[in-house]
């Protein structure tokens, strides 16, 4: 059968069909932004609860919803060189906007610790704060964030050379240290002399450290489903743009966290 003139794509860009998720996805996020403010202080129902609850359930939903489009569009040819570059392009740019977000946190911490005010008795840290030992759970956290850049550097190699079961185990590393990387930061949370309402040192410390976290769980999931389309194999030799979005990622949140270690942690203190 003849193609018609308006079936014959003379393109090579990916026109999606219309879905659904971007709707959803923007309400879930009111939801929970909604729900968020309810809960901080107090009002709504249930205090601000059900409603940060569900805008939650509601992003997670149609975030595995969108996701699983996206990667069926890749499975299935969709994703040609100018889409591939335009997608690369589109994480690059997310990366560094994520880059300024934490750069502000910075900008707080240094104009504090390099003119202390006299409210904090003029001194960097504060007077009378007892401040965290940078050469325990920090530098333990630094070398198991370094062994995890290296070892999804190492599962990016095997699946370049096509060995799939080595970069499966090498991926699983990558996540088992991101889990024990998390846990370690919330002992550390626990244990800590301070909290964010110590003055300018506690909330300029939790505000970089526990966005700095809320980004490895992120990346967490992010190699979780990495992980999981790489047992099914679908990732390629020459096409596993997913990974490599995921492998960017992934190195950020290291980046970033050697900059929190060697400022916040030991410069700071």
């Amino acid at each position: 059968m003849l193609k018609s003139a308006r079936d014959i794509q003379r393109h090579s860009f990916h026109i999606v069909d219309p879905s659904p998720w971007p709707f959803i996805s923007a309400i879930s996020a009111l939801f929970l932004t909604f729900g968020l403010v309810c809960y901080m202080h107090g009002y709504g129902f249930n205090g601000g609860s059900f409603f940060l609850i569900f805008g939650f359930c509601m992003l997670i939903i149609s975030m595995d919803g969108w996701w699983k489009t996206v990667c069926d569009e890749a499975t299935n040819g969709h994703h040609t060189i100018v889409v591939s570059t335009g997608l690369r392009m589109g994480m690059l740019l997310f990366i560094l906007s994520e880059i300024m977000f934490f750069f502000a946190f910075f900008w707080a911490f240094f104009h504090a610790s390099l003119n202390p005010s006299i409210a904090i008795g003029a001194v960097w840290p504060p007077a009378l704060l007892t401040v965290l030992d940078p050469w325990k759970v920090p530098l333990l956290n630094t070398f198991l964030l370094l062994s995890s850049g290296a070892s999804i550097t190492w599962a990016h190699h095997e699946i370049i050379c096509g060995s799939r079961t080595s970069a499966a185990y090498s991926l699983g590393y990558t996540i088992i240290l991101a889990v024990i990387f998390t846990m370690l930061q919330q002992f550390e949370y626990k244990t800590a002399p301070f909290n964010i309402s110590d003055g300018i040192y506690g909330s300029s410390f939790y505000m970089a450290t526990g966005f700095h976290g809320f980004h490895v769980c992120v990346g967490t999931c992010f190699l979780i489903v990495c992980f999981l389309r790489l047992i099914v194999g679908q990732f390629a030799r020459q096409h596993h743009l997913g990974f490599e979005a995921a492998a960017w990622y992934w190195h950020f949140v290291d980046v970033v966290w050697l900059f929190l270690f060697l400022t916040i942690y030991w410069w700071g203190n």
